[in-house]
């Protein structure tokens, strides 16, 4: 599995995706760290160019419902409509419902126990 680790927006703090991101490889998946501050434009082109099974979206800013939406419209727009999308940070439990009807597969809102990430990636998303 080959997985995009995205921060779109402009939220400057990356400390929990480059936490997620040591988590992932260190468990065997091949992981891309796209870096800060990334449109969702850029994070689509990405995806598309690097071949990756699914793009993790890393968001604190409280823009996840609108960021995830441009995510997913660009996948499909692409033809990449098999890429999964999952979204991590600061989600209040009103959102997941929200993320889930746009097609999110996964939601790890802020304090989502590493081990139990990584066994998301390597049961229900792998």
């Amino acid at each position: 599995m080959k997985v995009l680790i995205a921060k779109p927006g402009l939220d400057g703090h990356d400390r929990g995706a480059k936490v997620v991101v040591q988590a992932l490889r260190d468990a065997g998946l091949e992981v891309v760290y796209t870096g800060l501050k990334r449109t969702p434009e850029e994070i689509v082109a990405e995806a598309v160019q690097e071949d990756v099974d699914v793009v993790g979206l890393s968001i604190l800013s409280g823009a996840h419902v609108p960021l995830a939406r441009r995510v997913l419209e660009g996948l499909r727009a692409e033809g990449a409509h098999d890429v999964r999308v999952v979204v991590g940070g600061i989600i209040p439990p009103r959102d997941v419902d929200a993320l889930r009807a746009l097609g999110v597969s996964r939601v790890f809102p802020m304090g989502t126990p590493l081990p139990d990430i990584v066994k998301a990636f390597q049961g229900d998303l792998a």
